[in-house]
């Protein structure tokens, strides 16, 4: 994997670069879809590569080693192929979902045993057997296996899920450098910075975290509840020491203000459910601000669903025929909002980055976050 960083905004930390990967290249700043079982949730793998443009998707280690399982992965030839999609992957460690899924989950020092949230049935992740998981997965970037703490959380639980982690990650980075891809194609570890809201605590693993010298580092353990302006402060602390000449990810966020704001703070990587759950629920994400579908404010507007949007379906279908849709339960009601969703956020990181070459973005993007999150 290599990193190239092509512009730099002035008065804030935000950058334009560009991942490459063995799978294409990945412009950043970047949105990646979650695709939680090898499905992004409503939406076919044409649909994000063509009209949704998705660069990158995400894969969740834990729900694809319980189903459909390593052994129907490996025989596929990873889930590149077993999915049909030849652009960059990410998996997640799969720690998160053990934590906050799994059954009777205990943590040693060892790993995390669990239940599956499936059929009750017992398991372990190590930070070993994690990596040898999302070798037979095949993705382009693993994480590596820690804990996420929860908010609030008192600091000395923090601290001792901090060294936890960090003993995990030496383990997990020495077996990724003595293990091999299966597919041909090279494959990035991503250590993860945890310490909940501590400043301290963040400032010691993200120096921990940079002496691994990885390809890409990650932030873990923000948009957990904690106030958006202490996530912000934390993500400043750590990007404050870690390489600047390596992507940065940021996991699990967030809205478009996060992005924005991320982006600012330089961040260069993003996933988050909020797409398409949100879509699920009848909300959509515009330009001029969210719409929830259900009003009876839109039952006879004719108008595009979005006359901003990028994608198809925003010039395709009416606000009125949506909220329809949303009203009688309708199956494609989900996959309407869930492409215009998507859609939006991957042309917001399209235009963030424009805004970081030409040099806008300092003046955009306060006025922007502010118009993208109010209610229509």
């Amino acid at each position: 994997m290599k990193f190239e960083i092509k512009h730099t905004d002035p008065r804030t930390n935000a950058r334009a670069g560009v991942i490459t990967t063995d799978h294409g290249s990945v412009p950043t700043p970047i949105f990646m879809p979650v695709g939680t079982v090898g499905s992004v949730k409503g939406v076919h793998q044409t649909e994000l590569s063509d009209d949704i443009n998705a660069q990158i998707i995400l894969g969740n280690t834990y729900h694809l080693y319980l189903r459909p399982g390593m052994e129907v992965i490996k025989a596929a030839g990873g889930l590149h192929k077993f999915i049909h999609w030849d652009r960059p992957i990410l998996t997640d460690s799969g720690g998160f979902q053990v934590f906050s899924l799994a059954e009777n989950r205990k943590l040693t020092p060892e790993g995390v045993t669990f239940r599956s949230h499936i059929d009750g049935s017992k398991h372990i992740f190590t930070p070993e057997n994690v990596v040898d998981i999302e070798r037979t997965i095949g993705s382009d970037f693993m994480m590596a296996l820690d804990e996420c703490t929860p908010y609030p959380c008192d600091y000395k639980y923090a601290a001792k899920s901090l060294k936890l982690t960090h003993q995990w990650l030496e383990r997990g980075v020495k077996h990724y450098l003595e293990t091999e891809p299966l597919y041909g194609h090279s494959q990035a570890y991503l250590p993860i910075v945890q310490g909940s809201v501590y400043r301290d605590l963040r400032e010691q693993s993200a120096e921990f975290i940079a002496k691994q010298e990885m390809d890409a580092n990650a932030i873990g353990g923000l948009s957990v509840g904690e106030p958006v302006e202490m996530m912000y402060e934390m993500i400043e602390v750590v990007n404050n020491i870690l390489p600047k000449d390596k992507p940065r990810y940021l996991m699990g966020v967030g809205t478009p203000a996060n992005i924005i704001e991320g982006v600012a703070r330089g961040i260069d990587m993003f996933d988050c459910v909020m797409p398409t759950r949100n879509a699920r629920n009848g909300m959509i994400f515009t330009s001029k601000g969210t719409m929830n579908m259900k009003n009876e404010k839109w039952k006879m507007d004719f108008s595009e669903l979005d006359p901003d949007g990028t994608s198809f379906v925003d010039h395709y279908y009416s606000k009125a025929y949506l909220r329809h849709l949303v009203t009688a339960n309708e199956r494609l009601a989900a996959q309407i909002a869930s492409i215009h969703n998507l859609a939006f956020y991957l042309n917001l990181v399209k235009t963030i980055r424009e805004r970081i070459l030409d040099g806008t973005f300092a003046d955009w993007k306060d006025g922007a976050a502010k118009e993208m999150m109010q209610r229509i």
